[in-house]
């Protein structure tokens, strides 16, 4: 029997409020994300999750303007703050027509989408190693994201403009769903999933969607097609427009709101599938939808941003180690922190090579590689090896 092999002993259940404990920090022997480092305990582990809501917000409320008024044509952070002011009636001034059309028609698209997407990838990374079991899920390192953007990429090669607006959305939801399934079906084994099984399954995933890209980018006669498939591989928010705005809206807002309701359900997952389904839970039919929520809010980022990577992985990892591992908390705080994340990546993105501009997915992959290789050792060195 190899240590992946080992049965996982439940070591307590609180319960669902987060105070959960199966498997090992950062996964266990199956991955199962229970604990993450050292827990905050009594008062202090109770007051995290609201200071953590509160410092967030906080953040939210001073990069918001400030993301406004940064960018080639700079726009003073109080002019930013009294045209909003003046747009939702609570007095303000109106700005001359140049900086007003530059912080509505160009910086306020770009704002709203990079929190959309943010909180769409935090949420659906949160979601994802609650399903899985495992601290290592992210739907760019299993290949999520990469099988999503060849539904998107499909569609610019080849020219399919069927359903409208909607059309990259529909193709890069399906072509996601379908990655994630391919995924959870590999990846489990004897009713668990493991995490050498898993991550290869992503390798395997990636270079399977990123050969498929570069044989759309091949078959491809458009030179304009071309670059837009660039595009799909670096992650921006360079494009952003209302209409944009709107095309990803629905899906976010409802995978948003449908995810909280299953938190619960989650963290009695985190003790095992057999205490699951003595509690209650019906097991597969809470994988499956919650797999559909993951592929739409995965689908959605796609189809407007390309493929960023990371976000999904490190910020509910750094909210468990903060908060603990309930998913009460963890679910609608990775989206908010996920939100807060993406908005200050896309500023400094924008911003500190100017008057170029990085690549937004490039960005997060410098940042969050690091992470991800702390977190491989971290939990190797838990499991004592792979195998």
């Amino acid at each position: 029997m190899t240590v992946l092999d080992k049965p996982v002993e439940p070591e307590r259940a609180d319960g669902p409020d987060g105070a959960h404990g199966t498997g090992e920090a950062g996964g266990g022997v199956t991955g199962r994300p229970g604990k993450a480092g050292p827990r905050p305990s009594g008062a202090g582990r109770r007051r995290a999750p609201l200071l953590l809501t509160v410092g967030l917000l906080v953040a939210l409320c001073v990069l918001v303007p400030v993301a406004g008024g940064l960018g080639a044509y700079p726009i003073p952070t109080g002019d930013v703050v009294s045209s909003v002011a003046h747009r939702i009636g609570l007095g303000g001034a109106e700005l001359a027509r140049v900086p007003e059309s530059v912080l509505w028609n160009v910086r306020f698209p770009r704002i709203v989408l990079a929190l959309l997407i943010g909180a769409s990838l935090g949420c659906a990374g949160a979601l994802m190693q609650g399903v899985f079991g495992n601290p290592l899920a992210e739907p760019s390192v299993i290949g999520v994201s990469l099988g999503a953007a060849v539904g998107a990429v499909a569609t610019i090669a080849f020219g399919i403009t069927f359903l409208g607006n909607w059309t990259v959305s529909v193709f890069a939801f399906v072509a996601g769903l379908i990655t994630v399934f391919v995924v959870y079906a590999m990846s489990r084994s004897g009713g668990r999933t493991e995490v050498v099984t898993l991550i290869l399954t992503g390798i395997a995933v990636n270079a399977f969607a990123g050969a498929t890209i570069g044989l759309f980018i091949f078959l491809a006669e458009d030179t304009a097609a071309v670059n837009q498939i660039a595009f799909w591989q670096l992650g921006s928010l360079a494009q952003s427009t209302w209409p944009k705005v709107l095309a990803v809206l629905p899906c976010a807002v409802i995978g948003l709101a449908v995810a909280p309701f299953y938190a619960r359900k989650l963290d009695l997952l985190a003790l095992g599938e057999r205490p699951a389904r003595h509690l209650g839970v019906d097991v597969e039919r809470l994988r499956v939808v919650l797999i559909l929520v993951v592929a739409l809010l995965t689908a959605a980022a796609v189809s407007v941003s390309g493929v960023i990577g990371f976000v999904g992985l490190v910020v509910p990892h750094l909210l468990r180690m903060a908060a603990g591992p309930g998913h009460r908390f963890l679910i609608p705080g990775s989206a908010l922190a996920g939100a807060v994340v993406l908005l200050a990546a896309d500023l400094a993105a924008r911003t500190i090579v100017q008057p170029a501009e990085l690549p937004l997915g490039v960005l997060t992959a410098l940042i969050g590689s690091p992470f991800f290789f702390w977190l491989l050792r971290r939990t190797r060195r838990k499991q004592g090896g792979w195998a």
